[in-house]
């Protein structure tokens, strides 16, 4: 399953919205990977995450893969959305 979304956050994906989608996605047990610019890193790694560089207005895919696939990425786009991150797209 995946889900694609526009970072909208002015300062992209760096610490703080980077820990909140971290911390949100850490207590699940499939495997969730975050790929911007064809490059894919585990989005349960913060230093994988800020190492990515997303900037303002880029689009991102998350896909998750495991039993609670599902409820994760409702979970992704609860935390993005309320917190401002981004939009799905």
């Amino acid at each position: 399953m995946k889900k694609i979304y526009k970072i909208t956050a002015p300062e992209g994906l760096h610490a703080r919205p980077a820990a909140l989608l971290v911390t949100a996605v850490t207590s699940f047990e499939c495997d969730v990977l975050l790929t911007y610019k064809e490059k894919s890193v585990n989005l349960k790694s913060i230093m994988g995450v800020m190492a990515q560089g997303v900037a303002p207005g880029s689009i991102v895919e998350i896909s998750a893969d495991g039993p609670d696939a599902e409820k994760l990425l409702q979970t992704v786009t609860e935390v993005i959305v309320s917190k401002g991150i981004g939009e799905e797209f």
